[in-house]
């Protein structure tokens, strides 16, 4: 039973770890191609509008769009 256990432990680890592995790829993958549409364009940056304000603002890298 032990070993069943430490089976399943393993295989939830390696699945959350895929999972965190897939969203990170597509995090710098967004960040990558955000780049080099930037640079493409001569753009210095992405504007977003705050909902609250109604005031836009350069998106920096740790914001979520």
């Amino acid at each position: 039973m032990a070993q069943l256990l430490l089976l399943v432990a393993v295989g939830l680890v390696g699945w959350f770890g895929y999972k965190k592995m897939v969203k990170d790829a597509e995090r710098v993958s967004k960040s990558v191609r955000r780049a080099k549409d930037e640079t493409k364009t001569g753009a210095s940056g992405t504007l977003v509008k705050d909902p609250k304000t109604g005031e836009y603002r350069v998106e920096g890298p740790d914001d979520e769009a």
